[in-house]
C-alpha cells in the first residue's frame, strides 16, 4: 500500500501531508495552498511549476526523480509540473514566484467618476417603538411590531421571530425591522446599519461591493481570486470535474461559498460592521459559475445544445446557500441569457446601456476566459458566447500569471529589441493577459512571428525551450510557440464570433459605431495591439470605450434598485442567443481567422 509523506513549503511556512498516490498539485489544492494550474491538474498546461530542493518523487511517466544538488539548482533549476509528481519520500518544495505574487488588479475599480446608485432597494428598514406587554395587552410580539409599522408585514422569517423577543426587551421595546415584499426578514437594534452585498462571481476573480441600502453609498470594495481556479482556469475544466459525482460538485460549490463568506467578512470588518448587517445580496456570474454555486447539474450545460437548468432570475434565502449574513436575508441571482452567457453579461448590459443606446449599432464585449458579445442594432440584441479560454488572461500560457506584482503587462518592439513593462517595483516573473496580447503584436511588428503564427528568426530573443521555439522576455520568462497557438485559438474564437454576429444582422464591421469593452482584461489591453492581431475590428480608436468592470456596476444597481432588477429581467428575455458552433460557416471562419492577417473591413458572411 502506498504511503503518505510530508510536504514542506518554506515560502508559505506550511507543511502538509499527502494521501496515498496523490500528486503534489492535488495535495496542495486539498490543503488550500495555491499553485497555478490552469488545466486543473490534468497535465496539459505546464503552469504548475515547482522546484524540489529535498526528497524524491515519481513522475507520471514512471521515472523516479530526486532533488537536484544545490549547485545544479543554482546553475540551471529544474522546474517540474506538480500535477505529474507523486512523492516517494518527505519533500521540500519551492513554488514558482508567479503562483505567490500578490494580485494588484482584482477588477473592482469603476473609474474616477462619482458613482450614484439608484435607490429603490428590495429591503427597507423601519424603526418602531411599541408599548410593553402587560396582562391587559397580551398581543404577541410579532402582532405588536406589525401594528406599529406604516404597513403591517404579512409574514415573519423564522430566524427573525426567534430573535424578536430578546431584541424588543433588550432595547426597551424599540427595534429596527427589515421588510422585504411584506416579509419581516430581520430585526435589529434601533438605527442599526442596513447593508447589501453585491458580487460579480467571475471565472478568475470575484469582486464584492458593500453598499449602504439607506443611502446607496458604496462603503467598501474587495476583489479576490476565485478559489475554483484550483480545479481549472476555464469553466469546462471545472464542469468536467463537477460531473464526476456529488463529492466533486460539492467541493466546487463549497469553494465558491467560502469565497463569498470571506468577502462578506472582510468587507464588513473594513467598515466595523457585523456580517449580520447584510440583509440583501445580489450575485451575477456566467451560467457555469451560477450552476456550480447553486449545485445545479452541469452535465447538460457542457454538451450540445448547451442547455441551462434554469435561466430566470432567482431569489432564495441566503442561509440555503450557506452564506454568513443576516439569517433571513435573500440572495438575488441575475437572470441568464442562454448557453454560457449568464447574469454577468446582463448586468454589464445594464451598466453600459447609456453607451449603447446612444448609437444605432454597438458591440458590447466582456473579453475573458468565456467571452460574451452582444451586437445591438436598432433595438435588437444578438448575443453569443465565444469559448476563448484563459490564454488572454494568462492561463494556459507557460509563464502566464495573474495581474500581480512582477507580471509583464506591456511588450513593445523598439528598433531591434523587445521592451517590457512590469507591474510594481519587482523583477519580471511571468506574463499577464495584457502582456500576452502586447507580446503577439510586438512580435508581429518585429517580423519575429509570421502570418501563420510561427516564431521566426534569427533573433537573439528567440531560443529553444524544451524542444520548442520561444521568445525570451526576461530571465526565466519565455513565451513559447505553444503559447502563440493558445492565443491564436482564443483570438480566432472572438474574431469569428464578431463576424458571425455581424453576418446574422447583415452588417459589416464598418457599421459598428461603438465598441464597448468591459471586464478586467478589457480595462488594461492596448486597443491598438488588439486591432493589430485581429482580436478587435479595425475601426477608428474613438469608437472604442473601455469601461472596466461593468458587470460589477450593474450588479450593484440591481442590488439597490427593484426597477433595475426588472430591467435586467427584461434585457435577459430580449437578448436573442446565437449558438455559434452550430452555424454552418463557423468552422471555416474559425480556421480562416487562426492566422494574423492584416485586419480587413470586409462584410461578414
Amino acid at each position: 500500500m502506498a504511503e503518505s509523506y510530508a510536504l514542506s513549503f518554506p515560502q508559505l511556512e506550511r507543511c502538509i501531508t499527502t494521501r496515498p498516490g496523490e500528486s503534489i498539485f492535488h495535495c496542495a489544492r486539498r490543503n488550500g495552498l495555491r499553485i497555478v494550474g490552469a488545466c486543473g491538474g490534468r497535465g496539459t498546461c505546464g503552469t504548475c511549476s515547482v522546484l524540489m530542493t529535498e526528497g524524491q518523487v515519481r513522475h507520471s511517466n514512471g521515472h523516479l526523480i530526486a532533488a537536484q544538488e544545490a549547485e545544479a539548482r543554482a546553475r540551471r533549476p529544474r522546474w517540474l509540473r506538480a500535477c505529474q509528481l507523486t512523492p516517494r519520500s518527505d519533500c521540500t518544495i519551492e513554488v514558482a514566484e508567479r503562483s505567490l505574487a500578490p494580485v494588484v488588479r482584482a477588477d473592482i475599480e469603476t473609474g474616477d467618476h462619482v458613482e450614484i446608485l439608484p435607490l429603490d432597494p428590495a429591503v427597507v428598514s423601519h424603526d418602531v417603538t411599541v408599548a410593553a406587554a402587560t396582562l391587559a395587552d397580551m398581543r404577541s410580539d410579532a402582532d405588536r411590531v406589525a401594528s406599529a409599522l406604516p404597513q403591517p408585514f404579512i409574514s415573519i422569517d423564522l430566524a427573525a421571530a426567534r430573535q424578536l423577543p430578546a431584541m424588543l426587551r433588550d432595547n426597551k421595546w424599540s427595534l429596527r425591522v427589515r421588510l422585504r415584499e411584506g416579509e419581516a426578514i430581520d430585526v435589529a437594534a434601533p438605527a442599526s446599519r442596513t447593508l447589501g452585498l453585491a458580487v460579480d462571481l467571475g471565472t478568475t476573480n470575484i469582486a464584492g461591493f458593500l453598499v449602504d441600502l439607506a443611502s446607496g453609498q458604496r462603503l467598501a470594495s474587495l476583489g479576490i481570486e476565485n478559489p475554483q481556479v484550483s480545479w481549472g482556469a476555464d469553466v469546462i475544466s471545472r464542469m468536467n470535474y463537477a460531473i464526476g459525482g456529488p463529492d466533486p460538485a460539492r467541493e466546487l460549490r463549497e469553494a465558491a461559498v467560502t469565497a463569498l463568506n470571506t468577502l462578506a467578512h472582510d468587507l464588513c470588518r473594513a467598515v466595523d460592521a457585523p456580517t449580520g448587517a447584510i440583509v440583501d445580496v445580489a450575485i451575477c456570474g456566467n451560467t457555469a459559475m451560477h450552476h456550480l454555486l447553486l449545485g445545479l447539474p452541469v452535465r447538460q450545460l457542457g454538451r450540445a445544445p448547451f442547455v441551462a437548468t434554469l435561466r430566470e432570475a432567482l431569489d432564495l434565502k441566503a442561509r440555503d446557500l450557506g452564506l454568513s449574513v443576516a439569517p433571513g436575508a435573500y440572495v438575488h441571482l441575475a437572470a441568464n441569457i442562454g448557453g454560457f452567457v449568464g447574469g454577468d453579461h446582463v448586468t454589464a448590459l445594464i451598466a453600459t446601456e447609456p453607451y449603447w443606446t446612444a448609437s444605432t449599432t454597438s458591440l458590447v464585449m466582456d473579453i475573458g476566459t468565456n467571452t460574451e458579445i452582444s451586437l445591438i442594432h436598432r433595438g435588437e440584441i444578438l448575443t453569443a458566447s465565444c469559448p476563448s479560454g484563459p490564454a488572454l488572461e494568462g492561463g494556459h500560457i507557460s509563464c502566464g500569471m495573474r495581474a500581480a506584482e512582477g507580471a509583464i503587462e506591456r511588450v513593445s518592439y523598439d528598433g531591434d529589441a523587445l521592451k517590457i513593462g512590469v507591474i510594481g517595483k519587482h523583477r519580471p516573473v511571468g506574463l499577464c493577459g495584457s502582456g500576452v496580447l502586447d507580446c503577439i503584436a510586438a512580435l508581429r511588428a518585429g517580423n519575429l512571428l509570421d502570418a501563420r503564427g510561427r516564431l521566426t528568426g534569427p533573433h537573439p530573443a528567440i531560443v529553444e525551450d524544451e524542444g520548442l521555439r520561444a521568445v525570451t522576455l526576461a530571465p526565466n520568462v519565455h513565451f513559447t510557440q505553444r503559447d502563440v497557438r493558445a492565443v491564436q485559438l482564443a483570438k480566432s474564437a472572438i474574431q469569428t464570433g464578431i463576424e458571425l454576429l455581424l453576418g446574422e444582422a447583415q452588417l459589416a464591421a464598418r457599421d459598428i459605431e461603438r465598441v464597448i469593452i468591459a471586464g478586467a482584461f478589457g480595462a488594461y489591453i492596448d486597443v491598438a495591439s488588439a486591432i493589430a492581431v485581429g482580436l478587435l475590428p479595425a475601426l477608428p480608436r474613438d469608437r472604442f470605450e473601455q469601461v472596466g468592470n461593468a458587470a460589477g456596476v450593474g450588479v450593484r444597481q440591481i442590488l439597490t434598485s427593484r426597477k433595475m432588477r426588472t430591467r435586467a429581467r427584461e434585457l435577459a428575455q430580449h437578448c436573442r442567443y446565437v449558438e455559434l458552433s452550430t452555424r454552418s460557416g463557423f468552422q471555416k471562419a474559425f480556421l480562416d481567422n487562426i492566422g494574423f492577417k492584416e485586419p480587413q473591413g470586409r462584410r461578414a458572411s
